[in-house]
């Protein structure tokens, strides 16, 4: 109606749900509806009076941090023993086989380190992955959104751009995240390697090798209980804040990859399940698109997740060789290993990103943070 008033609008406005369709007389003037519309005072050129534009809400990120907190922890406590078996079948070499694949790990888990031993780090993951699936779900939501400005669907460079750019982001948390859990998690590892070593030695060395090894063998060696406090701790006073660091280049290669490819793969399969352009996907739609996506990526970003949970480790065993960074530590896997050694554990990384990322769009969708601030991510308002 203020429109009418000054003479540059005729046509008829229509409220139907959150949409609001304007419908003009004139077949040649063309606008688009959109969703959640903001009506803001507005002062045009030589028109002295304010009358309402629609401009769309600027993100809300306080609410995407919160959507992208609550997910990561409910994501992560679901699926942590899958990553913890990953870090395990990742780490172990093929001529030191201790687990053959992540039932085999898990069972063993169990009987030597009980229930909880599964989710040995999962205190750094639930303390830190708030942040850090905040900081990447935000992220990417706000290069989108900035990215979008003057178009109404973003090009496929620019979704990647806006993922790489929430991959660059995330690994200020995911670094350290990953330092502190990936020691806590292969702990179990090297004492069951460890308990296992002599085995060779009673089938190949004879009378005298068994008569060592009754005196010397001796109960299993318990896991070594290790916080990640005492952790962090070691590692400032002997390397300082690059200490938390170590394997960030790895990090970039498997985090900026990954983000390139999963949003803008999600964002295309949501799109299919849109009732219409107006319209959101539903719930399920989401849920499947966001594993489906996660999934993916997480395959085809597997031998950069080999090579970074190989440089991060930090205890080894004396037969396990040292890595001098990415390129050292990728050829020597390929030259002792074979390139199937690049795979290990992308069965289980891509279990746990799967239904991770599942959870995340979910929750991102259905709007936890906007219903906890009391907020809408867009609002209907008058001037």
């Amino acid at each position: 109606r203020a429109l009418e008033w000054e003479g540059l609008f005729e046509g008829r406005v229509v409220l139907q749900g959150t949409s609001v369709y304007i419908i003009p007389c004139c077949p040649s003037v063309c606008y688009c509806s959109c969703h959640y519309l903001s009506l803001r005072p507005h002062t045009h050129g030589n028109y002295p009076g304010n009358y309402p534009t629609m401009t769309q809400q600027p993100v809300s990120l306080p609410a995407k941090l919160i959507n992208g907190g609550v997910a990561g922890m409910v994501g992560v406590t679901c699926v942590f023993p899958i990553d913890l078996a990953k870090t395990r079948l990742q780490n172990q070499r093929s001529n030191h086989q201790v687990y053959r694949n992540m039932m085999d790990c898990l069972i063993k888990t169990v009987r030597s380190e009980g229930y909880f031993g599964m989710y040995r780090g999962a205190a750094v993951n639930l303390t830190l992955v708030t942040p850090e699936k905040a900081i990447k779900l935000a992220a990417n939501d706000f290069f989108r959104h900035h990215l979008s400005r003057g178009e109404q669907k973003l090009s496929v460079f620019k979704e990647m751009l806006a993922g790489c750019g929430a991959g660059m982001c995330q690994v200020i948390i995911t670094t350290p995240m990953e330092m502190l859990k990936i020691q806590l998690q292969d702990a179990g590892r090297l004492v069951a390697q460890r308990n296992v070593a002599v085995l060779p030695a009673l089938r190949l060395g004879g009378a005298r090798a068994v008569l060592s090894c009754s005196y010397s063998m001796g109960p299993p060696a318990p896991v070594r209980r290790v916080s990640a406090l005492q952790i962090t701790r070691e590692l400032l006073r002997t390397h300082g804040i690059q200490g938390l660091y170590k394997g960030l280049g790895a990090t970039l290669m498997r985090d900026i990859p990954f983000s390139v490819i999963y949003f803008p793969l999600f964002a295309h399969l949501n799109a299919l399940g849109k009732p219409s352009g107006e319209e959101s996907a539903p719930f399920y739609w989401s849920f499947a698109a966001g594993c489906t996506a996660g999934c993916m990526a997480a395959v085809a970003v597997s031998p950069c997740d080999v090579v970074k949970t190989r440089l991060q480790s930090l205890s080894k065993s004396a037969s396990e060789e040292m890595y001098s960074g990415v390129m050292d530590c990728f050829s020597k896997i390929v030259r002792k290993e074979g390139p199937a050694a690049l795979l290990k554990g992308a069965g289980c990384r891509a279990l746990v990103i799967a239904p991770l990322f599942g959870i995340a769009q979910v929750v991102y969708f259905v709007g936890v943070g906007e219903f906890l601030l009391g907020q809408s991510p867009f609002t209907l308002y008058g001037p």
